[in-house]
């Protein structure tokens, strides 16, 4: 079987049409992809439709060699994972999501691709490409309300990833988050749940105030939704995590506890 190296992807030597760019990047996916793969990827809940299934580091690789791009080239790079984006392969739009350029990315944008979501790996993987965009925070809260699941499911997950990489943001941003992680912890649906669980979670280690909040959001989960299952685990589990003693430790290294906020 060929090394990773030896089938990672090699830049044509004119990079100036984005069609074509995108063509080349979709022509040498399809023929990396591992068939084998899908029904592996399928058993964790990935949809094989269009999956080709291509390993993340192959598409990292491909993603390293086109991001100097973004500065010396942005707005063809920006045009390219349009296209990678609309050719409807699974792989290609990870790759879509790992390129672009979030100074171009609008809101529009945002909207549509996170329609287009039918895979809880697209989605996770798309969310750290709005972190940077100044309508990130506003779009977590308003995909968090919708009923579709892999939208609902994106607006949880990007307050998770705003946690962690939105370190210029306030705690008191972040914290903002709570009263929808708890109002939507009732939330059956598995993809939906672990989500709300992730954003609970990762709020809790972002620094002390911030453990201060979640771990008391999770407490009130458990008063509030007592008798909704999918609640009591969203609670219970990120508890869990937070009051261990790695957490704790972690948490306190990141400077000194002030008070949380109430709402």
């Amino acid at each position: 079987m060929p090394t990773e190296l030896a089938r990672s992807w090699t830049p044509p030597s004119a990079i100036d049409d984005p069609a074509a760019l995108a063509a080349d990047l979709v022509t040498w996916l399809r023929s990396v992809g591992e068939p084998d793969n899908v029904a592996g990827m399928a058993r964790y809940g990935i949809n094989a439709e269009g999956t080709l299934g291509i390993s993340m580091p192959l598409l990292r690789g491909a993603a390293g060699q086109l991001r100097p791009l973004r500065r010396s080239h942005p707005e063809l790079l920006h045009a390219t994972a349009a296209h990678l984006w609309n050719s409807g392969v699974h792989e290609a739009r990870i790759l879509a999501g790992l390129v672009d350029v979030p100074a171009l990315v609008t809101e529009s944008q945002a909207d549509a691709w996170v329609a287009d979501l039918d895979s809880w790996d697209t989605c996770d993987q798309l969310q750290k490409l709005f972190v940077p965009t100044p309508f990130g925070h506003a779009k977590a809260v308003e995909w968090a309300g919708s009923p579709d699941t892999f939208v609902k499911r994106a607006g949880f997950v990007l307050m998770a990833t705003l946690a962690v990489h939105d370190e210029k943001a306030p705690d008191a941003a972040i914290t903002a988050f709570l009263p929808l992680v708890e109002a939507e912890a009732t939330d059956v649906r598995n993809l939906v749940k672990k989500a709300v669980n992730w954003a609970l979670r990762q709020i809790g280690k972002r620094s002390p105030a911030c453990h201060a909040a979640a771990v008391d959001s999770a407490e009130r989960i458990l008063v509030r939704h007592s008798d909704s299952a999918a609640a009591r685990w969203v609670a219970r589990d990120a508890l869990r995590e937070l009051r261990s003693e790695a957490v704790i430790a972690r948490v306190a290294r990141k400077g000194p506890a002030s008070q949380p906020q109430r709402y």
